[in-house]
């Protein structure tokens, strides 16, 4: 695909995303992309056959986006106890993040479309998080900074919780200062300190 191609490719995928965030997945029709994009339908189906592989283009966007601001707030000399405490201000910042968020389009896609367990995206990203934090857990554990005798099932535990309150906020709402009681109260066996 050359330049000009990859750039409205672009253009749709991030228009897109607008619209999904106001409209939910289930609602948005290809019309709706059309008509936000301001391109023909044969412009559109050019690039996406379905509001599904739009959608899941929208998703793997908006995971690199996350995963190069995660990295980029991680100084070189960083700590275990450091990463971990950037790798929940940006989970807090995701579950708090009501308006403008894809969250709510994302459940209802899962909940649609029922992909395959290699093609469910929000399984893998699960599943990479789960890994991270092991390996991250592994290693404060080995510098002495925290204490954890099943690295992987605590890994497991912080993403089952985050997910949750990730609904949670969602759909009743969750102010600041009980997420981070959350939080807290999630870290509290892990490290040796209070975050």
């Amino acid at each position: 695909m050359g330049e000009k191609s990859e750039q409205k490719k672009q253009f749709i995928v991030d228009t897109a995303r607008q619209v999904f965030v106001e409209k939910g997945f289930r609602d948005v029709t290809m019309k709706d992309i059309v008509d936000a994009c301001g391109i023909s339908r044969g412009g559109l189906y050019l690039y996406f056959d379905s509001t599904a592989a739009l959608f899941r283009e929208v998703l793997e966007a908006q995971q690199m986006e996350k995963d190069d601001i995660f990295t980029g707030e991680i100084p070189e000399e960083a700590t275990a106890t450091d990463i971990l405490l950037v790798f929940l201000k940006e989970q807090k910042k995701e579950i708090l993040l009501r308006k403008n968020s894809l969250a709510v389009a994302a459940y209802e896609y899962f909940f649609a479309n029922k992909p395959a367990k290699k093609d469910n995206l929000l399984r893998r990203r699960f599943l990479q998080a789960v890994e991270i934090l092991m390996g991250l857990i592994e290693a404060g554990v080995e510098s002495g900074e925290f204490i954890c005798e099943d690295p992987q099932g605590a890994a497991q535990n912080i993403m089952f919780v985050l997910e949750g309150l990730r609904v949670c906020s969602q759909t009743m709402g969750l102010s600041e200062s009980r997420l981070d009681s959350e939080l807290l109260y999630l870290m509290k066996d892990l490290v040796y300190e209070e975050l």
